[in-house]
């Protein structure tokens, strides 16, 4: 993503002026064109944005944590429910927030709203902080008049997959360690241990096993392109981290984490939960279905289901309604798929989405609970392997040298 300036006409034919990240510059223009900016101007700045799930200040700047966007969320919806103006409201907080970063967004957002711009349109111009669930949820609850409510449930949400987040990485912080003291080992033993016994052998005159050949073809390889080796591994690197933020990588991304064994399953169930949690939210406020899913693609945070809600409300603009969509989608699970059934036929979505949501919350609590415990088999299995096949290369021609003696 790149992060570009711009000035630009509001629907009132006011100056509005910010910043916005896109992919190019015709990208950067789609966007305000949707927000009903017209732009005057778009330059590129000088840096790239640097944004994760929920944002971050552009490098160099203050990052902002999720427990920080959590409390300037409260004090928001807060102040909203004591029936305090919006400019009142920027003024309140711009006052009270200690995160520097967000004290200066503040600032630009009550210029943005003072300009004539709606709460989105002011959020949205900061999308490397706010991020595009956070931006939707704002929009859904500025069009249905229950941005209280709404801004509720986005605290929620965001405490909720940072909880996730946290177990999710001390579940694999073990592993992690496991794989990383398994490469060290492997490299020691394949340029350290390895020659040395092989060195033996051949003065010995023993021919080599098929273990200890493979072993020494990549000691070989290893010792004399070591170089070569880690120049290709930086600039593969560089060239997937480049990649996964295009488009079509982050779809690449997102459907390969889905297929990966025990942490896909995981990944897929936070999705359902997301998608039931923000399409009950939408329903209950009265937001139109066909607006809901709009605002559902643009705020799933995964490219491999959005993909497929894009196709959902085409189907539904078709007039095919939104279980039979669903079931034709490849990643929605059958309890989603036969909870909307039953919402969609008894006029009770809302509740039934509700009820999917507190499913799949659980459902990935649990998950990531047991995840440690999942990868510790596969773990060990890898760990057998690596030692078996070493031992292997050293111990075969071993027996064969002590025959010999004998």
């Amino acid at each position: 993503m790149t992060l570009y300036t711009y000035k630009a006409f509001d629907s009132t034919g006011t100056h509005v002026s910010g910043e916005i990240e896109a992919d190019s510059k015709e990208a950067a223009q789609d966007n305000l064109l949707q927000q009903d900016y017209i732009p005057e101007w778009i330059k590129e700045t000088s840096g790239k944005t640097n944004s994760n799930f929920f944002g971050s200040i552009a490098l160099g700047s203050p990052r902002i944590k999720p427990g920080d966007l959590v409390i300037y969320t409260k004090q928001f919806k807060t102040l909203l429910q004591a029936g305090i103006g919006v400019m009142q409201i920027f003024k309140v907080m711009e006052a009270q927030t200690e995160n520097s970063g967000l004290k200066t967004i503040t600032a630009g957002m009550a210029e943005e709203i003072h300009k004539g711009s709606t709460l989105y349109q002011a959020f949205s111009v900061h999308k490397k902080v706010f991020s595009k669930l956070y931006c939707a949820m704002i929009r859904a609850g500025e069009e249905s008049g229950a941005l209280p409510k709404v801004l509720e449930r986005l605290i929620y949400i965001i405490e909720h997959e940072e909880k996730v987040r946290n177990e999710i990485k001390a579940a694999i912080r073990y592993p992690l360690f496991v794989l990383a003291f398994l490469g060290v080992a492997f490299i020691i033993l394949l340029t350290f241990v390895i020659p040395q016994f092989a060195g033996v052998f051949k003065k010995a005159g023993i021919e080599l096993p098929l273990p200890t050949r493979i072993c020494m073809t990549l000691y070989d390889f290893v010792h004399h392109y070591w170089l070569f080796m880690i120049i290709g591994i930086v600039l593969t690197v560089i060239g997937i981290f480049k990649y996964v933020r295009t488009d079509r990588g982050r779809l690449v991304k997102d459907k390969l984490l889905l297929a990966i064994p025990i942490i896909g399953p995981v990944i897929l169930k936070s999705v359902m939960s997301r998608f039931s949690s923000i399409f009950a939210i939408l329903q209950s406020s009265g937001i139109t279905v066909l607006d809901a899913m709009k605002i559902l693609a643009e705020a799933i945070n995964n490219a491999a289901v959005t993909r497929e809600l894009i196709q959902v409300r085409t189907q539904m603009e078709e007039g095919r309604g939104i279980a039979k969509p669903l079931s034709q989608a490849r990643y929605f699970t059958p309890m989603v798929i036969n909870m909307v059934a039953i919402g969609e036929e008894s006029g009770n979505l809302d509740d039934m989405l509700e009820e999917i949501a507190s499913h799949y919350d659980a459902e990935v609590e649990y998950a990531t609970k047991g995840l440690s415990d999942a990868l510790g088999p596969v773990l060990i299995v890898g760990l057998a392997a690596v030692v078996g096949f070493f031992a292997l290369a050293i111990f075969l021609p071993m027996w064969d040298l002590t025959k010999m003696v004998n």
